[in-house]
């Protein structure tokens, strides 16, 4: 197949992939600010045994990779399938926790032939082995590319994703052990610890694979030229932004800090720093040099406080929540289950925020489903669940001002409200409980209920709108007669005021 016809194949896909047509919809920035965004999860599917990762291929069914060596099938309308679309268990090596058949992409002529790329440890003795097999025809297997990994079990990678660029790219661990006892991560002569770039379309000599002319160590002595970015620990789920193609990369921390890296499209050569550092900070000194460039991870967070190995995610870009998550990278946590937003900001930087603590178990992978919808699935319960995006309540911030004073046998009130806090009020309700056997009888700039001692009241229609900084002002008549004690406490929205 040519380069050019593999190359337009995966525009397809691509775009399949996402949800959209022949062209990417003009894309409005997400409205609703991080702070005030949330994920809900809702559980779809269970019985998997210890999946790994999950893609989404266009006729609507989610492709799920199960540890021991099986290929299960999801769809939204007719759930999980019993039987494996492929099993290649007899090759699959699970000794260990980490080891397994670990990731899986879609060729991009997956419409007309069926065909995935796995990423999986091989028996007898791990080799970290990347193939290309048809669904249903576990016979078809063509290994593609090898890599050593006998000494330790852990620390495999696994991911494996097609780029804009048409390329596949694979996740390498750094060989396993703590420490980067093997001193692969800065090691350019070894595939450990590295993301590679290949050319599965076309064979070069022996090889099942071609590398890239444009690989940035094409020609360096003593480097492996499949490398395209490197000085990694344990990249195990990294992932391209369908709109703009910027690589995103969690990679998981060896005791202190978990990060994500964010480059650019096309950004060739990136060093990530293992083992020189673990997230921002230098881990080993000695593995250090000088005048290198580290790129900067743009989130971390503390290993063994927030979490224990990052999950990567992926950047929403589907249409069903656009309005209030579109361009939001979604991460998750192994031993937390905390999911995390990130987005660029307009100055160059990456804001964060917790969207989620929800009450699931060991979450192992986020995918995207064709429609461009986000999934999750976990470990050991062997679970997939839905995600989807509401907006938070913001918090209040307010001030209550309430006087009274003897009018004829009751007495009048007069209350007002005032935004203190950064972010407008849209609707407000004022609540209170009375002190004393006080009743409201009618009331103004505003409509009022009372249920025992319980007021509320709420905005008429013309005032609804506060601004920062701006006040409210409405008043009730009320009994008995005489002066009246005022009321302790008062809520906005149901939040406390001051």
């Amino acid at each position: 197949m040519s380069r050019r016809r593999w190359t337009s194949l995966l525009a397809i896909g691509v775009l399949a992939l996402v949800g959209v047509g022949a062209a990417p919809p003009a894309r409005a920035a997400a409205a609703v600010p991080l702070d005030q965004l949330a994920v809900t999860t809702t559980q779809v599917a269970f019985g998997l045994q210890r999946p790994t990762s999950l893609i989404g291929v266009p006729d609507g069914r989610l492709l799920i990779t199960e540890k021991p060596g099986r290929i299960r099938a999801f769809h939204p309308d007719t759930g999980l399938e019993a039987a494996p679309l492929l099993d290649i268990s007899d090759r699959v090596d699970v000794s260990g926790n980490e080891r397994g058949l670990l990731g899986i992409a879609a060729a991009p002529d997956f419409g007309t032939t069926g065909t995935v790329y796995l990423a999986y440890t091989a028996l007898p003795d791990g080799t970290l082995t990347l193939s290309r097999v048809q669904l249903g025809d576990p016979g078809s297997e063509q290994v593609i590319l090898t890599q050593a990994h006998a000494e330790f079990s852990n620390h495999n990678g696994g991911n494996v994703a097609f780029g804009p660029d048409g390329y596949l790219y694979w996740s390498l661990g750094d060989g396993g052990a703590a420490d980067d006892v093997l001193a692969t991560g800065q090691n350019l002569g070894t595939l450990l610890g590295k993301i590679v770039r290949l050319d599965v379309s076309r064979t070069c000599g022996t090889a099942a694979y071609c590398v890239p002319d444009d690989n940035p160590f094409v020609g360096q002595a003593g480097a492996r030229p499949e490398i395209w970015t490197y000085g990694l620990r344990n990249p195990w789920k990294f992932s391209f932004d369908p709109a703009g193609g910027s690589l995103w990369i969690a990679d998981v921390g060896q005791g202190t800090w978990e990060e994500v890296n964010h480059l650019a499209a096309g950004a060739a050569g990136a060093n990530l720093g293992w083992s020189c550092r673990e997230g921002e900070v230098v881990f080993n000194a000695d593995r250090c040099v000088a005048g290198a460039t580290y790129v900067d991870p743009v989130f971390t967070y503390r290993t063994s406080f927030e979490g224990c190995a990052v999950i990567g995610g992926h950047v929403y870009r589907g249409s069903r929540h656009a309005d209030l998550a579109d361009g939001t990278y979604v991460v998750t946590d192994y031993c937390s289950a905390t999911i995390w937003g990130i987005r660029p900001t307009a100055d160059g930087g990456h804001e964060s925020a917790v969207l989620a603590q929800p009450d699931i178990v060991q979450p192992t992978s986020l995918g995207v489903a064709a429609d461009g919808e986000l999934y999750l699935i976990n470990d050991l319960p062997g679970q997939l669940h839905r995600i989807s995006f509401e907006r938070k309540v913001p918090p209040v911030a307010c001030t209550v001002s309430y006087q009274t004073q003897v009018w004829g046998t009751g007495f009048r009130a007069n209350v007002t409200l005032t935004n203190t806090g950064s972010t407008p009020v849209d609707g407000w309700t004022v609540g209170w409980t009375f002190p004393g056997p006080q009743r409201v009888s009618s009331s103004w700039n505003t409509q009022v209920t009372q249920t025992g001692t319980t007021v509320a009241a709420r905005n008429a229609s013309w005032n609804g709108s506060v601004a920062p900084g701006a006040s409210v002002t409405f008043g009730f008549l009320g009994s008995p007669g005489g002066p009246q004690p005022a009321p302790t406490a008062f809520t906005l929205n149901g939040s406390p005021c001051a």
